[in-house]
């Protein structure tokens, strides 16, 4: 990963953690989906999945683990995290106490067929072999395939200058061809941009977890650099040139 991709993922996310715990655990799941999900988001991706209590949930790309925890309190999965960069990893074990494996999207280190559901939010832009994402998922997804993705989207290809730093983002079109080569098909579809605003004390819980990490790590670099990634996407969507977009997938 870059420089800057380290930053967001590796340090700034044991940074959340350690944040998050001198606040309480109010903050946990909140501080956890810092960039990878709403409770709005979360709730549809939820019901479009028809998770139930007991089933298994992979989360590819897990982060911090606010999404799985976010699940396993509202319906009761068992989650099991995928999750590249170290620290990470570190930040979910110490947050919410999953089972955490260090790996790429790309090469799960998971039998065939052998969770219930999965899903991947906001990975899929950051991941080079894009292809092979979608894949694993399909291989490690029993029948009938439920798989969720919430993926940032171009609505024309983003010059190179204007796009943060590790981020490729796939046009619509192209996500709809990648899908199809993965061996998958589309069952619903929605955008962010449709769903309710998010509730002002989540907000207040993510921005008093912000405020921590700034006043600890401010002058660093590493601070800066991941703030530097967050703010390209967010000018990006606020001009409409990336859009948030959610997919409920199955098997082909």
């Amino acid at each position: 990963m870059t420089d800057a991709m380290n930053a967001e993922f590796d340090t700034v996310a044991e940074w959340t953690a350690e944040a998050a715990r001198e606040l309480g655990p109010d903050y946990y799941v909140p501080a956890g989906c810092r960039g990878s999900g709403s409770p709005a988001a979360l709730d549809w991706l939820i019901d479009e999945l028809e998770l139930t209590a007991g089933e298994s949930l992979l989360d590819s790309g897990g982060g911090v683990g606010g999404p799985a925890a976010y699940a396993a309190q509202a319906v009761g999965v068992t989650p099991v995290l995928v999750e590249p960069e170290a620290g990470a990893c570190r930040a979910a074990r110490r947050l919410f106490d999953f089972p955490v494996v260090r790996a790429l999207g790309s090469a799960l280190p998971i039998a065939d067929a052998a969770v219930d559901a999965a899903w991947s939010l906001g990975v899929l832009c950051t991941t080079p072999d894009q292809l092979g994402l979608l894949t694993e998922l399909r291989r490690t997804v029993r029948a009938p395939g439920r798989i969720a993705l919430l993926v940032f989207a171009a609505r024309e290809p983003v010059p190179a200058d204007e796009q943060p730093e590790g981020n490729n983002f796939p046009t619509i079109g192209g996500l709809e061809a990648l899908v199809q080569d993965a061996g998958l098909r589309v069952r619903a579809w929605r955008s962010t941009a449709d769903l309710p605003a998010i509730p002002d004390e989540w907000t207040r819980r993510i921005d008093a977890v912000t405020d921590a990490m700034e006043q600890r790590h401010g002058s660093s670099q590493t601070w800066r650099l991941a703030q530097h990634q967050s703010e390209q996407i967010g000018d990006l969507l606020a001009a409409g040139k990336v859009t948030g977009e959610m997919l409920i997938l199955a098997h082909a």
